[in-house]
């Protein structure tokens, strides 16, 4: 009887030590966590430009893949509709109002101030063109992540801005409005008066 018991010992020690062993190496397990929502990965072709010239005093360059119609009194929307985009171009003569008009832009700039995280003030200056403004990149999740002036300070006076048909949303947009930024610097640089 006493070598049953001390067989029970050594089987009960045994099996406390296999149960501690698979305890212990179940709890080694890394913990599963949720995988963040991811983007998707959006690539654009290089852009090609083509000149854009009608009977508005003013000439630019615009991105081949954009299509441009015009609106009332030279004012233009350029749509990207692969990237549910749109830039809104604004025309205004100058008639002593500069100064109206420079606040009236600046304005429509800082009212996204609420919504955004930083407001990128770029100057713009072309003496030989006579082409002089300032260009706004709009960081966080405003309506607008791009906007622009231009004027020659006498006659003509311009502005742009972009929008996208979709919920503010920076991070997943951001591919598509650095795109267009780049877009609107170039019709920014290749704008001449008439």
């Amino acid at each position: 009887m006493f070598n049953l018991k001390c067989v029970d010992k050594k089987k009960i020690l045994v099996q406390s030590v296999v149960v501690c062993f698979i305890v212990l190496f179940s709890a080694c397990k890394k913990e599963v966590l949720p995988k963040p929502a991811a983007y998707l990965r959006l690539d654009y072709p290089m852009a090609q430009y083509a000149h854009f010239e009608n009977s508005c005093p003013f000439a630019f360059d615009i991105n081949a893949k954009a299509i441009i119609k015009g609106e009332k009194d030279c004012g233009f929307t350029i749509s990207y509709p692969k990237m549910k985009a749109t830039i809104y171009l604004t025309y205004k003569p100058v008639n002593n109002n500069l100064n109206k008009l420079l606040r009236d832009a600046q304005k429509l700039t800082f009212e996204h101030v609420i919504k955004a995280d930083d407001i990128l003030e770029q100057p713009y200056l072309n003496p030989e063109k006579k082409v002089y403004g300032m260009f706004y990149q709009v960081d966080g999740n405003a309506a607008t992540n791009s906007q622009f002036y231009l004027t020659d300070s006498t006659r003509h006076f311009l502005t742009g801005s972009v929008y996208f048909y979709a919920k503010p949303n920076f991070d997943s947009i951001m591919p598509a409005a650095s795109y267009i930024k780049n877009d609107m610097q170039h019709l920014m640089e290749t704008l001449s008066w008439k």
